[in-house]
């Protein structure tokens, strides 16, 4: 069973909303995924990314694959909270 984290949608036309869900690999963008992690608001102003860290690299350790733009997103949030800190 791979694992992969990645964006499923889940706003209306003209309106997306993304969840960062935990998934099998074969499964469907929108299907059911194992845990949801965070969500994704491209439209927000600031941080438009809200995701539990501590859950992305507790199933990263276990060998799930962020999809490459998720990761993109999760290195661009880990830089400004670090930079914050």
């Amino acid at each position: 069973m791979a694992l992969k984290i990645r964006l499923s949608r889940f706003g209306t036309k003209n309106e997306p909303h993304f969840r960062v869900i935990v998934t099998e690999e074969r499964s469907r963008r929108d299907g059911a995924g194992v845990e949801q992690i965070g969500a994704y608001n491209p439209r927000a102003k600031g941080n438009p990314l809200n995701i539990k860290l501590d859950r992305y690299d507790y199933w990263v350790s276990k060998g799930a694959k962020p999809s490459e733009t998720l990761h993109a997103m999760v290195k661009r949030t880990k830089r400004a909270a670090t930079a914050k800190a």
